[in-house]
């Protein structure tokens, strides 16, 4: 990509970014009794180093750590969908776009919600790196989202247990009850039928979860910024 259509290419980026969050300012809204809550005690507590160390951006430790990972998560969610309606995939169809505004929208709201909840202790903005992924194509696109919300879904089950806050492990469930959603619209478009994979479901009917370190080792690909996920609980 030459400069010229890269730097064009962020100018609508930043463009549809900004469309997107004043819609999503009054989704966020919906968020704010419930955040007010985690704000006052996120900022309460220790602010850890948020500078890039040699490890690279420390998520931090307890609860804020955790709160830190899930807003590591919904920053690539989002950026990845924002493109994906900046820059749509050949044949997308009506629906199809209109549906993945949609998750676009909700990512958009649950990064932000993160960010407000966090305050001072959230980590920087993560620069992203999609040269894997063809846009132009609707079996690139749709891949990275299946796999996108499939992580997504596990990373928020594998790290429910390693939250002491009901306050948090309650919006937890309300977050990942959504990515849920996106998960099994995207399989379904890309396989009808396939939303409870056996890749994805256990024997038991329960959802596969991953630990933190599964889930960096895998969202890294698309990730320039180095996370430190060492003072994580465990």
């Amino acid at each position: 990509m030459t400069k010229n259509a890269a730097s064009t290419e962020n100018k609508i980026l930043v463009e549809q970014e900004k469309g997107v969050l004043s819609l999503s300012r009054r989704k966020f809204l919906n968020y704010a009794t419930a955040a007010s809550g985690i704000v006052l005690v996120a900022a309460g507590c220790k602010k850890d180093d948020n500078s890039i160390l040699s490890e690279g951006v420390d998520l931090g430790s307890g609860d804020v750590g955790i709160l830190n990972y899930a807003y590591a998560l919904e920053q690539l969610e989002a950026a990845f969908y924002i493109q994906v309606i900046a820059t749509p995939y050949a044949n997308i169809t009506a629906d199809e776009k209109a549906l993945l505004t949609d998750i676009r929208d909700h990512e958009i709201a649950h990064r932000e919600f993160f960010k407000a909840a966090l305050s001072s202790s959230a980590i920087t903005s993560l620069e992203v790196d999609f040269s894997s992924i063809d846009f132009t194509k609707r079996e690139s696109v749709l891949g990275t989202a299946k796999a996108f919300e499939d992580l997504g879904v596990s990373a928020y089950n594998g790290a429910g247990p390693l939250i002491t806050s009901k306050d948090y492990l309650t919006l937890a469930g309300k977050i990942v009850s959504v990515e849920a959603r996106h998960a099994a619209f995207i399989r379904d478009l890309i396989n009808p039928g396939s939303f409870v994979g056996s890749d994805v479901i256990d024997m038991n009917g329960m959802e596969i979860s991953k630990s933190p370190s599964m889930v960096l080792s895998v969202a890294g690909k698309y990730i320039k910024t180095k996370i430190n996920a060492s003072n994580l609980p465990s």
